[in-house]
């Protein structure tokens, strides 16, 4: 059965960086605003699947 959940990739300082957990969209989401809020630029969330 796959999971589907999210994660978060970022650019911050140059260097693009991905969020090593898997998370629901609400805590990608409040992740997203935090990176925002800290000066990181090109936030995105994108779904990953994995399997149980």
């Amino acid at each position: 059965m796959a999971m589907v959940s999210f994660k978060v990739r970022w650019v911050l300082d140059g260097q693009e960086k991905t969020s090593a957990v898997h998370d629901d969209r609400p805590a990608a989401e409040r992740r997203q605003r935090e990176l925002v809020q800290s000066g990181a630029t090109a936030v995105e969330i994108f779904e990953t699947t994995h399997r149980r």
